[in-house]
């Protein structure tokens, strides 16, 4: 598969060769269910979009029945970068439905299969973008990454992807799921083409608030795999993953330290405490942005509705899967008279103590080297428990819940050959780092794909 660094080169006549050819590798590869449609907007190089960004002329639904036959009126900020960079929207990815989910089982489309392993899952949310870049039928797809959902489904699918500090880049055009902790963010398969397409997306927007009005320097051509680095591994942290993690978090210790790094060892808080904190503040959050799908203003209207609150429960009832329903009814919960204080405020107050805890270790360390998740990609079914999907998520959140950049990339296969995926997180806007860090990983490991 060429790399988004030299399709970016083609000449005219090239590209749509090249957007042919894709094409042609989707559908024969069509029983992964990645892509849920071939939109095409413009004749740049093909970027696969996660079916939560919104293309204008598109019908974007965030896999959900609720969001059938709505159009997007309008681009996402990040459409319009890519755009006016030489790139152009190629296919919807499939994804869990509203993003809430960390297998891409709960999709209105049906589940997306791991390319390595059809009777796995590919991760989630973003796991239709991470399957179609593993899979070598895209050149590189955005996603979102709320809790991990960019990082677990690149680490079970054996791509780079990359979750840019809160603000970075613009959430314009993002539906919204828990908009402290959204953020968009690239899946490549390698750690030059992430930062190509983060250079891209990247940078200050005034139409949102959320966004960091700081000036921005561009990170690939800037990048440096020789730079030595302090690298703080959080020993507490890895006892409780898998023995492929494990091992793979051994090897990138080596590989590390043989590439002229120093790494120090660090213990932070259980991340229990992660995600205790994630799972109130981000249903409470979804709770109050998911009250817009109402059945009035836009997607689907439930027919036979004799009254207007009867008409919200139905059009709710219907529209919605049992998994947004869950986080929607634990959100409201959490945010209800009595169990405010009890709850969502103790959550925000664990949330600075966690943004804390990180900034201590940064203060001996340039990154932390992290699990992605605490196995490799597991089957479907396998976490059909509620609590133990969520619990999957346990390496991942902190970094949202603080606002830091982290990238996750291949190190090596477990012996079922399937990819196993570490992080590397960073200091608030310090994404130089994280890629340098990241390339001299990359390169040190050697991961065959």
């Amino acid at each position: 598969m060429i790399t988004l660094k030299e399709a970016l080169k083609l000449p005219k006549e090239e590209m749509a060769a090249l957007r042919e050819d894709i094409r042609r590798r989707a559908e024969e590869r069509s029983e992964l269910n990645a892509y849920i449609a071939f939109d095409e907007a413009g004749e740049g190089v093909p970027l696969l979009i996660k079916d939560n960004i919104q293309v204008k002329g598109w019908n974007v639904t965030s896999a959900s029945a609720i969001l059938q036959g709505y159009v997007a009126p309008y681009n996402a900020t990040v459409i319009e970068k890519i755009e006016a960079a030489g790139l152009s929207p190629f296919g919807r990815a499939n994804m869990d439905e509203f993003a809430m989910g960390s297998s891409t089982e709960s999709s209105f489309y049906g589940k997306t299969l791991n390319p390595h392993d059809p009777e796995r899952v590919p991760g989630g949310s973003s796991g239709g973008s991470a399957a179609a870049v593993g899979a070598g039928v895209a050149i590189a797809a955005l996603g979102s990454d709320t809790g991990g959902s960019i990082r677990q489904p690149a680490a079970f699918c054996g791509i780079v992807g990359m979750k840019p500090t809160y603000g970075r880049v613009s959430r314009w055009g993002l539906a919204a799921y828990s908009s402290s902790l959204d953020q968009i963010g690239p899946m490549t398969r390698n750690v030059e083409d992430a930062a190509i397409l983060y250079d891209i997306i990247s940078g200050h927007d005034s139409r949102d608030s959320t966004s960091a009005d700081m000036e921005y320097t561009p990170v690939a051509l800037n990048l440096n795999a020789d730079r030595k680095l302090t690298v703080a591994v959080i020993e507490n942290y890895i006892k409780d993953a898998s023995k492929e993690v494990q091992s793979a978090y051994e090897t990138a210790i080596k590989a590390l330290e043989e590439a002229g790094h120093r790494v120090v060892r660090k213990e932070m808080m259980g991340a229990k405490y992660d995600i205790a904190a994630y799972y109130i503040i981000a249903t409470a959050e979804a709770s109050a942005n998911l009250s817009r799908y109402d059945g009035i203003r836009y997607g689907n209207r439930a027919e036979g509705a004799e009254n207007l609150k009867e008409l919200y429960l139905k059009t709710r009832s219907e529209g919605f899967g049992e998994e947004v329903k869950r986080r929607i009814l634990l959100g409201s919960f959490v945010l209800s008279s009595g169990y405010y204080d009890a709850y969502y405020l103790k959550a925000q107050r664990v949330r600075h103590l966690i943004k804390d805890e990180f900034e201590e270790v940064f203060k001996d360390a340039d990154l932390i080297l992290s699990p992605v998740a605490p196995t490799t990609a597991f089957r479907f079914g396998e976490m059909a428990d509620p609590l133990q999907m969520y619990l999957s998520d346990v390496y991942t959140v902190g970094v949202n819940l603080a606002g830091l950049p982290a990238i996750s990339l291949p190190v090596q296969k477990s012996d079922e050959g399937l990819p196993v995926g570490l992080q590397l997180i960073g200091k608030h806007f310090d994404e130089q780092t994280v890629f340098d860090g990241a390339l001299s990983l990359e390169r040190a490991v050697a991961y065959e794909k």
